[in-house]
């Protein structure tokens, strides 16, 4: 049995989703002990829960201690891996992105096609945006071989929820392929996307992107600005997510959302920021996509490598993670990041 103590480095609901996700993949079972001990409300919340329980589903596996609050599990994967369309409801503003990160590598490793139809928060604090997950890491993963894509549905907030996105893959190509991104090269472009739901008076959208340029723009950065002004959402909300494509085809994104007592300006001059703070390290992979494809490159075949701008608590722990269950081997030396991994694959049934 694989043993886990959610407690250990960032303490977070990374640990959680990555040992459930590489488990299941493995079929080996799984005891998470100190579940977010490190976090405000420690245990389960209800979209780490929504993530175990879409993952047992699709393997025919079996829980112990899955329910909100709970600060340890036993999770008995089966042997199997549904492929389909299926539906899962989080009920609250937890993260959708988080649970379809769970879920998009079982997808990749199934026996045929799935669209995965979730509901529930898409752009908050403290959670990878359906944006950055849209224009980011997903073209990254196509690069490795995997055939994937998402389409938000419905934008959706705090506290309200209800915002949709649908997912699909097919496992051709597998295992993936290794990435080498050591080289950041000249940036080609830089677009974004500004959203606002039910802001149209405060012309929220429109000023994120006007900001947007002009601080941009006196860096010598030209921007492609998409502006959307949304009414499908249940709540009023924003979010605004910008990234750059390289002459060596990196990638690198940045995002935040609004949030009450956030004006327009500061949302706009926080996302610049992070995306010129990220591109000036010279990384081939910003802050978030940096920890994010290090399940995909443990799992690859071959040995892949990236630039990363600083070494943070998720990658870290991501690290530590893929070590301790894959077996594979990790270099970090100064902000370049070696993984080689295992030629992941599943049997045939």
């Amino acid at each position: 049995m694989l043993e886990i103590d959610g407690s250990l480095h960032s303490g977070s609901g990374t640990l959680l989703r990555y040992s459930v996700a590489l488990a299941t993949l493995l079929g080996e079972p799984l005891h998470v002990t100190r579940v977010r001990a490190n976090r405000d409300k420690p245990g389960l919340r209800p979209q780490h829960l929504q993530g175990l329980r879409a993952s047992a589903f699709l393997c025919g596996g079996q829980m112990q201690g899955a329910e909100v609050g709970s600060s340890e599990i036993h999770y008995y994967p089966g042997k199997t891996l549904r492929h389909g369309d299926f539906h899962w409801d989080i009920g609250t503003a937890g993260s959708a992105t988080m649970l379809a990160y769970t879920l998009i590598p079982l997808a990749l490793f199934a026996g045929g096609p799935s669209r995965f139809t979730l509901t529930g928060g898409l752009f908050q604090d403290f959670a990878p945006s359906a944006f950055h997950m849209e224009k980011v890491l997903l073209p990254i993963l196509r690069e490795m071989g995997a055939w994937i894509r998402m389409e938000i549905l419905r934008p959706g907030y705090v506290p309200r929820g209800e915002g949709k996105l649908q997912v699909e893959a097919n496992p051709q190509g597998i295992p993936l392929k290794s990435i080498g991104m050591t080289e950041q090269g000249e940036v080609k472009e830089v677009r974004g996307i500004s959203l606002a739901s039910h802001l149209d008076k405060e012309k929220v959208s429109a000023r994120m992107a006007d900001e947007c340029r002009r601080l941009l723009g006196k860096k010598g950065f030209a921007v492609n600005m998409e502006i959307l002004d949304d009414r499908t959402s249940v709540q009023k909300g924003a979010a605004l997510a910008l990234w750059a494509k390289t002459e060596k085809g990196c990638l690198l994104g940045a995002d935040q959302s609004g949030a009450p007592g956030r004006r327009s300006e500061s949302i706009a001059r926080f996302v610049v920021s992070s995306l010129l703070e990220d591109l000036a390290t010279q990384a081939t992979a910003d802050r978030h996509l940096a920890d994010q494809l290090i399940l995909f490159a443990a799992l690859a075949e071959g040995t892949s490598q990236y630039r990363i701008p600083r070494v943070t608590d998720h990658v870290r722990s991501n690290l530590w993670l893929v070590e301790k269950i894959l077996g594979v081997k990790t270099e970090l030396k100064g902000n370049i990041l070696t993984i080689e991994g295992v030629g992941f694959h599943r049997p045939r049934k």
